[in-house]
């Protein structure tokens, strides 16, 4: 195949990958088999493309081709389920010789497509309430953002077998149940477990747990359209707005989170005039529209401290004081060990660094954060900021050492040998 046929290929796949997969499932009930449609709907497009030429349409391409797949596998599905039943009647009076015209319900499921995102229904399915919180995350991680079981560990903190095992019993659990987009009163109580799914791709995008990139924009894109549908589906709900506003304000930093030569510039010395204008007041609005509805919400807290940033024109015009007010808030209302994290960076700068080196010190002794990167790369910066440069470098190395994206490990190892000299 031609590089370049294979390359579109590809890149559209991953991009459409959560669409295909739930195209698939409200045909099939069975998100294992609609997962291999769409892979086959991509091995198809590989043998396809060369011989018949590059469609206009890619993605719609993919998207015809993961239904045929999967109308063939319900088609072979209700021949054996014929056979098996051993039906003692006529079939040619019942007309079971008769084979559905797929055609047409092929139509029939394009239509229903055009009033709902196949992904946004799919997103929802995953986070079925016959399915624990953690399970819930984690499938709808994997179907919807293409994340890896080792990527979707790391945004957990948690071991790669346990993610596994969580993903394949909610595969399971979920067998036989309708994939379709629940009514208003149930979507209520999924959203929750929906919006945690869309930080944490989010988060992916914003900073990749491993690899060679910092950055996965397509995740962060993804997420976007995500939480923007969501505003337009749940318009009343007070944390939709907020995680809405939180996403909107941390993307329009992404210009400026890579210089020149693809290396990570820390937050206070980021050029300001490159972040997105327009992304930094679509999340003042939607913080706006948020704080009127629930001030209090997880979302809204963080979107408001993040506001503080980028209200600022200059590093050194950040309300320090007022970010720790929201943390301290925000810690209150949502306890966590990351965010008393993030509590403790922020205090550094606003009361200097030996008032949050007691506070990280405590922080290393919690079991969730041991193998965190951010905790040991925040108390080496604050070691370093003390002088204390033994006890940096070493801080240093061990935040290295834990963190498997190739770009984070590349600065802070520049930062430990900065202190050699």
């Amino acid at each position: 195949m031609p590089p370049r046929h294979a390359d579109t290929a590809a890149a559209t796949w991953r991009i459409e990958r959560g669409r295909l997969v739930g195209a698939a499932a409200r045909l099939l009930r069975d998100l294992d088999e609609a997962e291999d449609c769409a892979q086959d709907a991509l091995l198809a497009a590989l043998d396809t493309w060369p011989r018949d030429g590059q469609p206009a349409n890619p993605a719609a391409w993919l998207m015809t081709a993961t239904r045929h797949k999967a109308l063939d596998r319900l088609r072979r599905r209700t021949m054996q389920e014929r056979e098996h039943a051993q039906l003692a009647v006529d079939d040619e009076a019942l007309g079971t010789q008769v084979v559905p015209d797929f055609a047409d319900q092929l139509d029939a499921v394009r239509d229903q497509a055009e009033i709902g995102d196949e992904q946004l229904r799919l997103i929802f399915i995953a986070c079925h309430p016959v399915l624990p919180r953690e399970s819930q995350v984690a499938l709808t991680l994997r179907l919807l953002g293409g994340l890896e079981t080792a990527e979707i560990a790391r945004a957990f903190l948690l071991p790669e077998a346990t993610v596994a095992q969580r993903i394949v019993r909610a595969k399971k659990a979920l067998k036989g149940q309708p994939y379709e987009l629940p009514d208003a009163g149930e979507r209520a109580q999924r959203l929750g477990a929906v919006l945690a799914v869309v930080y944490l791709i989010f988060n992916e995008g914003h900073s990749a747990g491993g690899g060679a990139s910092l950055l996965r924009p397509a995740l962060c894109d993804e997420a976007l359209r995500m939480v923007r549908q969501l505003q337009h589906l749940l318009p009343q709900e007070a944390d939709v707005h907020g995680l809405a506003a939180l996403l909107e304000i941390q993307a329009s930093r992404l210009p400026a989170r890579l210089d020149a030569q693809g290396r990570p510039v820390l937050l206070p010395d980021q050029d300001r005039r490159r972040w997105d204008r327009l992304l930094i007041q679509r999340g003042l609005g939607a913080l706006a529209t948020a704080q009127a509805l629930d001030p209090d919400g997880p979302y809204t807290l963080q979107a408001a401290i993040a506001a503080c940033h980028a209200r600022a024109a200059r590093a050194e015009d950040t309300d320090w004081r007022a970010i720790v007010a929201g943390y301290d808030r925000l810690l209150a209302c949502h306890p966590s060990p990351v965010v008393a994290l993030n509590r403790a960076v922020a205090l550094s700068f606003a009361d200097g660094p030996a008032a949050a080196l007691p506070l990280l010190d405590a922080l290393a002794a919690d079991a969730q954060l041991q193998r965190y990167p951010y905790l040991a790369g925040a108390r080496a910066d604050v070691l370093e900021r003390l002088g204390r440069v033994s006890e940096a470098r070493d801080a240093y190395r061990r935040a290295a050492e834990l963190t498997d994206n190739e770009v984070q490990r590349a600065l802070l190892t520049e930062r430990m040998n900065r202190l050699a000299h």
